[in-house]
């Protein structure tokens, strides 16, 4: 097991790399000046947006790339503000193209931070983790009958802690392909909200605008839906020893 002292080394890297990308864009014709930056607030979220749509007209590849890039730096090294860059997909290309390409970058951000946390982070996440790691191991394994079902409704229930779910799932022997397959769709239900509400960004006003308590009681909704199957099988298979997973799991991260 690698150093937890090179993932530092890496993460210095990769910034420095997206760094010379945002400065070797291209000029704009006109005088306005390039401004690229993370956005800080609601509307300087809004007027980023609507500078690189424009911008993409001319430089479609261009914005692609620095867009991908700066989802996967996010993602990768679970530093918070990807809804942010949720919200973008759906103002910088509209919904249709939006909505896939959030799901795989969220996926792909994910899943390498699960391999950065297996080969840097084992140590790390076992000290100061310790104990919600047990509790995490102890769920997987009563659920390893319906793991899929599992870690399905641990993504769309909107309140868990998707950051620890990604640097923990490594150490306590989720497979990679179960892990990528359940955050590319557990993940779709919040990415479809952030990307449908990028779309019309123009006509909101503030974050509360797409995260309203309807939505996210619909998210909860669809947790529990998912459920479903994997409680079909525990019947099936008569495994009443097992638990079951609820909502209140959930208070454990709190």
């Amino acid at each position: 097991m690698a150093s937890f002292w090179f993932l530092p080394a890496i993460a210095a890297l990769a910034t420095f790399a997206l760094y010379l990308l945002a400065k070797s864009a291209p000029q704009l014709e006109s005088e306005r000046q390039l401004d690229l930056h993370f956005p800080q607030s609601f509307d300087d979220l809004k007027n980023i947006t609507v500078f690189l749509g424009e911008y993409k007209e001319s430089h479609p590849d261009y914005v692609l790339l620095l867009f991908c890039a700066a989802f996967l730096w996010k993602q990768s090294f679970g530093i918070p503000g990807s809804a942010g860059l949720n919200i973008a997909s759906g103002a910088i290309f509209g919904f249709w193209k939006g909505f896939p390409l959030s799901c795989i970058l969220t996926a792909v951000g994910a899943t390498t931070c699960y391999i950065l946390s297996y080969l840097f982070g084992r140590r790390v996440v076992k000290r100061f983790f310790a104990a919600k790691l047990d509790w995490f191991r102890n769920k997987v394994h009563a659920n390893s009958h319906n793991l899929t079902y599992y870690l399905l409704f641990l993504r769309l229930f909107p309140a868990s802690p998707n950051w620890f779910l990604n640097i923990a799932s490594s150490h306590i022997g989720i497979p990679i392909h179960t892990f990528f397959f359940t955050v590319l769709i557990g993940l779709m239900p919040y990415n479809f909200v952030c990307v449908h509400g990028g779309s019309i960004l123009r006509e909101l006003t503030s974050f509360n605008d797409i995260f309203t308590w309807t939505r996210i009681g619909q998210m909860a909704l669809i947790a529990c839906v998912a459920l479903i199957p994997g409680l079909y099988l525990r019947k099936k298979g008569n495994s009443s020893r097992q638990t079951t997973p609820s909502p209140k799991a959930m208070e454990h991260f709190v």
